[in-house]
């Protein structure tokens, strides 16, 4: 039987032997060791090589799950319990780790690859593997069963508004009106729950930002997909460890104001950059995009307040102000019952000084049918930014 030991101590013998560690060197090693073992069959051979290799350069059982376009989310919890998610449904996998050492293994290598530490005193680590996709991992003291990995895995071919449309996540006429918005520069929020598709939609909307203009993207773990747009900077979060100082999302927004932005855009706010970002969208920098956890397009509203008021002095009527003087439409995002998601809303932020209303531009659940049509562009109030895209 093939053991999480034995592949170690035949990986350690290969590395060892190898002046560097290259793909094709390294490739050469494991076909020379593996040849010389006489009582394994060629189906072992072949399955023992792959392991080798995937233990190596890659991210050892859970590799085949990485490579199925087909899977969306991969969930462990504990070596024994894999989870993944199909066309927004979970189901069980028979793939295994031989104990909680094998799995600590690959947390240490997805640690070891960005630079974070994870250990007791820092036990939950937020990143990003090397193809782009977003991982969370907590470990003992704070998982009783784990640990615990969760992987949300980016759709690389999601670069395209015209895929999120045959999909179904959002009408033709509707992409069309959200392509004159972002021309218009108008500063966009992208809401919905945890899964919903806010990034993957904020990331095809973004290309419809003209190929001239200059993008400075922030995020926690760099997730976004920016494509034929070479002024582009991206930026990432640098957590604070035993010898280097961490940079937060708030330090990076301040910083991208000093790097004559076209656009900012920025991954997911949930603290203390929210101030920053709301300063941004009022001081000239229109045109930016962000994406928030919330429940309904008027509930982010509300959550971006308490987020600003819990990080800051100013009054929270002030706060509410520049929330509104901010943000001009809010797209949310719901992931429903069946795994599809879909844009169920759509709405403009009236600028009424003393409260917030809503302007519902689009509603999913009302307009659900095959002959709707609606002039969204008509249906704006604030036609200022609008003026932008006339000849």
């Amino acid at each position: 039987m093939i053991t999480f030991e034995y592949i170690q101590e035949l990986k350690n013998s290969i590395l060892g032997k190898v002046t560097h560690v290259e793909e094709n060197l390294v490739k050469q090693a494991i076909h020379e060791q593996v040849s010389e073992l006489g009582h394994l069959s060629v189906d072992e051979k072949m399955q023992l090589k792959e392991n080798l290799f995937d233990a190596i350069f890659k991210y050892d059982i859970i590799q085949p799950l990485l490579d199925d376009d087909s899977i969306s989310e991969i969930m462990i919890n504990g070596p024994e319990h894999i989870f993944v998610e199909r066309a927004g449904r979970l189901e069980s996998t028979h793939y295994v780790f031989s104990h909680r050492n094998h799995l600590m293994s690959l947390v240490h290598k997805i640690a070891t690859e960005i630079d974070r530490p994870i250990n007791t005193g820092n036990p939950i680590l937020d990143a990003r593997l090397k193809d782009g996709s977003r991982v969370n991992v907590i470990i003992d003291p704070v998982v009783l069963n784990g640990p615990a990995i969760t992987i949300r895995k980016f759709k690389k071919s999601f670069n395209d508004p015209k895929e999120l449309i045959q999909l179904g996540m959002l009408p033709q006429d509707l992409a069309d009106f959200l392509e004159v918005c972002i021309k218009s520069k108008f500063n966009l929020f992208i809401c919905g729950s945890t899964g919903s598709g806010k990034t993957t939609l904020l990331n095809c909307l973004s290309q419809y930002i003209q190929t001239s203009e200059r993008i400075v993207t922030i995020e926690d773990a760099a997730e976004l997909q920016i494509q034929n747009h070479d002024n582009l900077v991206t930026l990432e979060v640098k957590k604070t460890n035993s010898s280097t100082q961490g940079v937060s999302i708030a330090a990076l927004i301040k910083n991208a104001l000093r790097m004559r932005p076209d656009r900012i855009i920025v991954g997911e706010v949930r603290g203390e950059e929210v101030i920053d970002m709301l300063q941004a969208m009022n001081t000239g920098h229109d045109g930016s995009l962000s994406t928030g956890h919330a429940n309904s397009a008027l509930d982010m509203l509300t959550r971006l307040e308490v987020i600003a008021s819990s990080y800051s002095e100013i009054n929270h009527t002030l706060i509410r102000r520049q929330i509104i003087s901010a943000i001009d439409l809010l797209i949310f995002v719901e992931r429903l019952p069946n795994g599809e998601r879909k844009v169920t809303e759509v709405c403009e932020v009236l600028k009424n000084s003393t409260d917030y209303e809503l302007n519902r531009i689009y509603d999913y659940y009302e307009t659900n049918s095959s002959d709707f049509k609606k002039d969204f562009l008509e249906e704006i109030k604030n036609k200022h930014k609008l003026r932008r895209m006339s000849p």
